[in-house]
């Protein structure tokens, strides 16, 4: 099972989590399985507050190849191609965004990659993304 995470700040944000459902199935080809959507603080930065869903579905994917997908959408969707940065102090930067698509599981698959990790590390560090899965 793949569990991705979906995240928006910016703009209607319960049409955004639609839309990028919407293109999630189309690009996949698969039927998203989604848990209740949860309004959460912004973690990491001062800015609005994110309303958050997991989506599930079967199927067969290379990490890259569905980060790759992840990340068309995101761009189609109006965000701005990024990577993570990081302060002085080695601390993330984060910043409002219109959609962010976190790969939190893929089928068993563990990775830890400079631009890639699998599971994704907000599953064992955000109360909320647990509690989200639980609803799964």
């Amino acid at each position: 099972m793949i569990y991705l995470l979906l995240g928006t700040d910016m703009g209607d944000r319960r049409a955004n989590l639609g839309r990028a459902r919407e293109l999630l199935g189309k690009e996949l080809g698969v039927s998203l399985h989604c848990s209740p959507e949860l309004e959460t603080a912004a973690i990491g930065f001062e800015g609005p507050d994110f309303l958050n869903q997991i989506v599930a579905f079967d199927g067969i994917f290379e990490p890259y190849d569905l980060l790759r997908r992840c990340q068309a959408i995101e761009v189609t969707m109006g965000r701005k191609p990024h990577k993570a940065e990081y302060d002085a102090a080695g601390r993330r930067i984060y910043s409002p965004r219109i959609i962010d698509i976190d790969i939190l599981h893929l089928n068993g698959v563990c990775m830890d990659a400079p631009d890639l990790t699998i599971p994704h590390p907000q599953v064992f560090t955000r109360p909320f993304v647990k509690e989200l899965l639980a609803l799964m």
